[in-house]
């Protein structure tokens, strides 16, 4: 008798274990980022008339994410502006340019979050829409023919950061930094190739020829929500879709 009591007791504190286990669980949030951004372009750096510097930008957006203990995978979106300033050193002292272009980012990332911390890393597409160039301080500026600027171009996300609000699921408020770095040239042949001063893309510079890259570095803010997952309700019944 002694026996069958422990093993009841046993059998139900490992059913108590294994309620609501989650094979794998969906999760959906709402983010922002800030922080510095920069068209880098070698050359024109090392032209006499030309200097480049990081300039803010904010995007906002979402993610959907797929998650199995520690480690997941979310698609983000995030919508705002890509922008670069160059400072116009000739003697002549004209305005600073600034190139922004509209884009949509769509990320690839893989996350392993531990101990309240986490990081990811992945792959990232931008949809370029809109380019404009104008002189800094004045109008929005006229549009750029949009040949000049690849309209998919590629790039790589790293990032980590820590939880600051929950962290079981249901719902998560997590802050980090992230840093990305695109590898194509936002720029086509077309647009960098140009002889003309009014064509030659980001900025009219005298250089070589030279790759113009998009890069990133700020803060990002996310809130998530738990939609549910795959998982035993209670112990002993097949595993079905749990919402939470």
């Amino acid at each position: 008798m002694k026996k069958l009591v422990i093993l009841l007791i046993s059998v139900f504190f490992f059913c108590q274990s294994q309620a609501q286990k989650m094979d794998f669980w969906l999760d959906a949030g709402a983010k922002v980022q800030y922080g510095g951004s920069l068209l880098f372009n070698g050359a024109l750096g090392d032209d006499p008339n030309w200097d480049y510097t990081f300039t803010t930008v904010t995007k906002f957006g979402g993610k959907l994410g797929i998650n199995w203990n520690y480690t997941g995978i979310s698609l983000d979106v995030m919508v705002g502006k890509t922008r670069g300033i160059f400072q116009n050193t000739d003697a002549a002292m004209t305005p600073d340019r600034e190139v922004s272009l509209s884009t949509t980012d769509i990320y690839l990332l893989f996350r392993d979050a531990r101990n309240k911390g986490y990081i990811e890393i992945g792959p990232k597409m931008s949809l370029v829409g809109d380019v404009k160039n104008f002189d800094k301080g004045g109008s929005e500026g006229a549009d750029v023919n949009t040949e000049y600027y690849n309209s998919m171009p590629l790039g790589a996300v790293l990032g980590f950061g820590t939880y600051v609000l929950g962290n079981d699921g249901r719902f998560s408020g997590i802050i980090g930094l992230r840093f990305e770095y695109g590898f194509n040239d936002i720029v086509t042949a077309e647009g960098g190739a140009s002889s003309l001063a009014e064509n030659r893309q980001p900025v009219n510079y005298i250089g070589d020829m030279s790759s113009t890259n998009p890069i990133f570095a700020g803060i990002v803010f996310e809130l998530n929500w738990g939609i549910g997952g795959v998982g035993q309700a209670r112990c002993g019944e097949r595993s079905k879709f749990i919402f939470f």
